[in-house]
């Protein structure tokens, strides 16, 4: 009820321990805190917060124009809700290295599990357009150092995005990664591999976590989870997918009522009142009101 019964720091500490297993999590996206209180009842094992959903639920495009401000407060609201790690998308760290330190620990302090920044140069793109460019290794090593020594909790998870792959090809993704985790990255998310065999090759390269990004539309396959697992991957979000999902549905409603003037045809694949109220857990909220504001009504005068 309210807030999570489990704290940001014991959040981090299952995190590292469930990736030392070697088991592949899996983290689909919030795009709200509802969102992530079902993908907590699905039984999946941690919550992603993307930028680009954070920037299309504000309208926006994912080309770097929303702010530190607004990614921490939608961490916050959905790091508070939810019993899982949630990991979030600190695009390039907001800046430079100081602006780097800055980020991660105004995230540190909206209670995230763990955040990865990235490599390209700002303003950033959508990590599956075209047309993106990186920072040299020195630039990008500097923001993971400057992120690695700002954390305050030392299981805050940092992790080094690289979008190297589709600019200079696998053999220099293969070269940043080992360079961004002799720069300090607990993890590693390639971005924009092209099939399994390269994610394999990161996954040779260096010893630490990697992370394979499943979303739809992109330069990536959708391999299975079956398939990840086998060639080593730790962690695999699907980012965008709740959203496309709720926003596709959106889609089929109003053109429903545009054509048929009800919803009536509708209301089956609609999630019920009941659902809703069981995810929010009206009854906890109900049962606490029912303890503080209880009272007899007295007799007499």
């Amino acid at each position: 009820m309210l807030y999570s019964t489990i704290t940001p720091a014991e959040k981090r500490v299952k995190l590292r321990a469930a990736l030392a297993t070697g088991e592949l999590l899996r983290f689909p996206g919030a795009f709200n805190p509802l969102s992530a209180k079902l993908i907590q009842d699905k039984g999946f094992e941690g919550v992603y917060i993307s930028g680009a959903v954070l920037a299309a639920d504000l309208g926006l495009p994912d080309i770097g124009l929303t702010t530190l401000t607004e990614v921490a407060g939608r961490g916050q609201q959905i790091s508070r809700i939810t019993d899982l790690p949630t990991l979030i998308d600190a695009d390039t760290g907001f800046g430079e290295p100081m602006n780097v330190a800055r980020t991660v620990q105004s995230l540190e302090d909206a209670g995230v599990t763990g955040l990865h920044i990235e490599d390209q140069v700002n303003p950033k793109r959508c990590g599956h357009l075209d047309g993106k460019a990186v920072v040299g290794a020195d630039v990008a090593a500097k923001r993971i150092r400057a992120a690695v020594d700002a954390r305050r909790d030392p299981n805050l998870l940092i992790m080094a995005r690289t979008d190297i792959r589709a600019v200079d090809g696998l053999p220099a993704a293969i070269d940043r990664a080992k360079q961004l985790v002799d720069a300090g990255a607990d993890a590693i998310f390639p971005e924009a591999m092209a099939d399994l065999a390269e994610f394999e090759a990161i996954r040779t390269a260096v010893d630490v976590p990697i992370l394979a990004n499943m979303t739809e539309f992109g330069k990536s396959e959708l391999f299975t989870t079956q398939q990840l697992a086998g060639v080593g991957i730790n962690i695999v979000i699907f980012p965008v997918s709740l959203l496309r999902i709720a926003m596709g549905a959106a889609e089929r409603g109003l053109d429903t009522i545009a054509r048929e003037g009800s919803l009536r045809s509708e209301v089956a694949g609609m999630q019920t009142r009941a659902r809703l109220y069981e995810l929010l857990d009206y009854e906890s909220y109900n049962t606490f009101d029912t303890s503080v504001y209880n009272f007899q009504v007295p007799q007499g005068k």
